[in-house]
């Protein structure tokens, strides 16, 4: 493993250290670290002039809460219409008390399925704030003092994207339409049934891929799974790695066709049995031919997909079951090449933080009590929880 300190995520190769890439064709920028993502959003916030609506799964109290209710609340005082929208099970540390200074100023708020019962299933994951309907941000950071760092010396390793025009509007209008679906109560087994609010919106050479509960028809895998045949290179940065059987063939028969497949997974997780899923499938994926590098210095919460040289997903969702037909996400796919060129460097960066798994020194350590470890987590995370995520339990 190597390390380069003196560079962080959110210092890109060819600018001086410290300074921000500046706005590519189309207003997209990357936010390469939650620290800065999170400034940019207060920024964006104060300067809002008609509406803003923001969208989390986790919004903690405490100090930065706080910064972000008074930003709202200042907001509202001066005539922008203010809506926020959070998980119920996501935010459920946050009070109704918090957010009544945001009320009385004109503003509203709604958790997402919490009214009379809770499920562990089934949640609004997404991360998203459009001011005006013209400037846009999504990634995987949410409002906590944990993603307050540069994701190597401290906080989560993270980041976000930011955007405008026309594909800022599309979101404020999937935004609308969960805010009105707040109270909805999702029948039992909701993930085995036709999702209705599953679909894509193709905005220019962007698509918004809006994940809802459900096992059939879901756009994001279809999408993958094409860009993934014919790919050159491929590379993925994911907290959580628990792909479909579909995916999975599809890495590891582009690798086995000579296409370059690289991995940044958890070293460190927050949910240690999802690391532990994810490692019952290296030897498959080492023996296609996948390189696998694991994240070292701090949690990786990151969510990013680069497919050859021109696409970029990235969004909320993780590779894992719960995205994929469980939750409520939304993923971008941009075909953009600067953009694309970006997160490459982006991804390389991290590459120097990261220990690489090598095949012959993994089969060393992987005695029959590990495996066995690691087969029993991917099970729960793959079986056991989407069925088990399915019922109501009362409050």
């Amino acid at each position: 493993m190597t390390r380069e300190p003196t560079q962080t995520p959110d210092d890109p190769v060819e600018y001086p250290a410290g300074t921000a890439p500046p706005m590519l064709p189309g207003g997209y920028q990357w936010l390469r670290t939650g620290a800065r993502a999170l400034a940019k959003m207060l920024e964006a916030i104060d300067q809002a002039q008609t509406s803003i609506r923001l969208e989390m799964y986790t919004i903690q109290p405490g100090q930065l809460g706080e910064k972000f209710r008074d930003a709202l609340i200042a907001a509202a005082q001066r005539g922008v219409q203010v809506r926020v929208l959070m998980d119920g099970v996501g935010s459920m540390h946050l009070s109704h008390e918090f957010w009544q200074p945001l009320t009385a100023a004109g503003g509203e708020y709604r958790f997402f399925n919490l009214p009379g019962r809770i499920r562990f299933g089934l949640r609004d994951h997404r991360k998203l704030m459009v001011c005006d309907d013209h400037l846009a941000f999504v990634g995987g950071v949410n409002i906590g003092p944990e993603y307050l760092g540069d994701g190597v010396t401290s906080g989560w390793r993270d980041l976000a994207v930011q955007f405008q025009g026309a594909l800022a509007r599309a979101l404020g209008g999937a935004f609308d339409e969960m805010f009105a679906h707040a109270k909805f109560k999702h029948p039992s087994f909701a993930w085995l049934r036709h999702a209705i609010r599953q679909r894509r919106l193709i905005v220019g050479h962007s698509t918004v891929l809006l994940i809802a509960p459900g096992w059939r028809h879901n756009p994001m895998i279809r999408l993958l799974a094409r860009d993934f045949q014919h790919a050159e290179s491929i590379r993925i940065m994911a907290a959580y790695f628990l792909p479909t059987g579909r995916v999975l063939h599809a890495l590891r028969r582009a690798a086995r066709r000579g296409a370059k497949v690289q991995l940044i997974l958890a070293g460190i997780s927050d949910v240690p049995h999802m690391r532990m899923a994810a490692r019952s499938l290296y030897h498959r994926l080492l023996k296609s031919g996948v390189e696998i590098y694991e994240y070292q210095p701090q949690i990786l919460h990151a969510k990013m997909i680069i497919v050859d040289e021109n696409i970029v997903y990235a969004g909320s969702a993780n590779f894992d079951v719960r995205s994929l037909h469980l939750n409520y996400e939304l993923l971008l796919r941009v075909e953009h090449q600067r953009l694309a060129h970006e997160a490459g460097e982006i991804f390389t960066a991290d590459l120097a933080h990261c220990h690489r798994v090598e095949i012959d020194a993994w089969l060393k350590t992987r005695h029959w009590w590990r495996r066995w470890l690691d087969n029993c987590a991917y099970f729960l995370a793959a079986r056991i929880d989407p069925f088990l995520s399915s019922f109501s339990w009362r409050r």
